[in-house]
Parts: structure tokens; C-alpha cells; sequence
């Protein structure tokens, strides 16, 4: 018996990083998770809300509005990432001096900023201002395309100074902070290595004939779904990660719970002692009498 499957590599990748990405999002709320990242609960969200625009949305609508959406979409997916990177070093860097936040800004953002300039080709001054639709869309590509790559470096860093120092200031091996970063930073070291490659591809290949041309797009697309793996993979490691407790969770909660019940017990001791003891006026009523 032969089983024949219609799937392609694509959708079977679609299908489970779009399923991952609701099981996480179950998980960030069902286990609190949410009312401490909440931007990180945002950004999976709104993962989801683009997956889903682009695989069933965008192929009813036409090419220009299509790419409009998938556009303006792709640019708060920037924004909202960038906010979470302010999130994870709010959590893991608490004890942290105001010029030590100032000198760690300054670095990631210098860092990131110097990579946005020197890699990668930026459009012409006239293609960017020139007034059109298709200049309007070509400037919303680029501050996709730029923003991607900002992004992705300050996480690449913001993950290697959790990582190194998290402990020290409060983001242990295995805090939820720690954890979100490790994975935000596989990631993105992921897209990196898929950029540099397909640029690679694009400026060393030579395309002389429609073999050629065949080779080097399935080497595209294999690349792609490599990237697309490593993202699924980085979204069952949240998924475990979110679902446990932090080391020392648990006995925080019960150390919370044991003071609370001391002063409930304390507070009705009280209570019964001062309605033990006789009133000072009745006192002096029966001693009268």
C-alpha cells in the first residue's frame, strides 16, 4: 500500500509553525505568562495574525493591496520586536545602574546601526522620494528589510548580554527571560545566515541556462525551509519552557502564602486577646459597684 501525500514541504511547515504558535499562545495565558511578557505575547500574536494574512488572505486579494498588507503588517511585526527587546532587558537587568543602562543602550544600538549601514545595498535617494505608489511600497520594503535586520542584531547581542550577565542581575540559566531570549536569538542568528546566503546566491551564481536556474532556486527554497525549521523548533522550545515554573517559583509562592496565613492567624490572636481583656471604663464600673 502506497500513500500518497499533496503536501509540500511548505505547507506541512506552515501548518505546524502556525499550530505552535497557537499552543504557545495558550500557554502564555493559561500559565500567567502574558501579564509578565506581555509584548512577547503580542509579538506571537501578531506572528500568527501574518501567517495567516499570508497564506489565506493575500491570495484573495489583488497583488498591490495584497503586498500593502503583508507590508505595513511586516513593519509593527519590527516595531513590536523591538519592544520586546526592551521587555526582556527590563526583566533581566533590574539591578542594573541608570549608566550602565545608558552604556548597554548606547553599544546594542551603535552595534546595530553600524551593521544597517555597511550591509547591504540602500536605494537610491530619487527611488525613495520620488512620488508614487510603487515608491510608497519600495519605502515600506525597506524599513521592513532594514528593520529585520536591525532587529535581529540587537537580539543577537541583548541575547549574548543576558546570557553572560543575566545571572548576576536576576535573569538565572533557566529564568523565563533567559529562556524567551536564547530562543529569540537562535532565531535570529537563523535569519541572519539565511540572509547572508541568499546574497551570496544572488551576486556569486551564474544563471546560463534553465538548469541552472532550477538548482539555484530549489537551493533557495531549501534554505528557506531550513530557517522556517529552526523558528518551528525555537517555538517548541517556548512552548516547554513557558509551560514549567522558574527555579524557585514554587517556594516564593509558598513563602508568600505561609506570611500571609502568620498574619491572618496573628491578626485573629489579636483579636481574641483584646476581646479577652475587660474595658477599661466597665473595669472601673465593677470595681465602683
Amino acid at each position: 500500500m502506497h500513500f500518497n501525500f499533496d503536501f509540500s514541504a511548505a505547507q506541512v511547515l506552515w501548518t505546524l509553525t502556525f499550530a505552535a504558535l497557537l499552543v504557545l499562545l495558550v500557554v502564555l495565558l493559561g500559565r500567567d505568562r502574558a501579564q509578565r511578557f506581555p509584548w512577547f505575547t503580542a509579538s506571537i500574536a501578531l506572528m500568527g495574525v501574518l501567517l495567516l494574512t499570508t497564506q489565506v488572505l493575500l491570495s484573495k486579494m489583488s497583488r498591490f493591496t495584497g503586498t500593502e498588507v503583508f507590508l505595513i503588517l511586516s513593519n509593527l511585526e519590527v516595531v513590536v520586536s523591538l519592544l520586546v527587546l526592551v521587555e526582556l532587558a527590563r526583566r533581566s537587568f533590574r539591578g542594573v545602574s541608570r549608566l550602565g543602562w545608558i552604556i548597554g543602550t548606547l553599544v546594542i544600538v551603535g552595534v546595530g546601526a553600524a551593521v544597517l549601514v555597511f550591509w547591504g545595498q540602500w536605494p537610491a535617494w530619487k527611488t525613495l522620494t520620488a512620488a508614487s505608489e510603487l515608491a510608497t511600497i519600495r519605502l515600506m520594503d525597506l524599513a521592513v528589510d532594514k528593520g529585520i535586520l536591525f532587529s535581529s542584531i540587537a537580539t543577537v547581542e541583548l541575547g549574548l548580554l543576558i546570557t553572560l550577565l543575566g545571572r548576576r542581575f536576576g535573569a538565572g540559566w533557566h529564568s523565563h527571560a533567559q529562556r524567551i531570549a536564547i530562543g529569540l536569538s537562535t532565531a535570529a542568528l537563523a535569519q541572519l545566515t539565511l540572509r547572508e546566503s541568499l546574497q551570496a546566491i544572488g551576486t556569486r551564481t551564474h544563471i546560463h541556462t534553465q538548469a541552472d536556474y532550477d538548482r539555484v532556486m530549489d537551493l533557495r527554497d531549501k534554505l528557506i525551509h531550513g530557517n522556517n525549521a529552526v523558528y518551528l523548533c525555537v517555538l517548541a522550545w517556548w512552548i516547554a519552557c513557558m509551560w514549567f515554573d522558574e527555579p524557585g517559583a514554587a517556594s516564593a509562592a509558598e513563602a508568600e502564602t505561609e506570611t500571609a496565613e502568620g498574619e491572618a492567624v496573628g491578626s485573629e490572636g489579636l483579636e481574641a486577646v483584646e476581646e479577652s481583656e475587660p474595658h477599661p471604663r466597665s473595669a472601673g464600673t465593677d470595681a465602683h459597684n
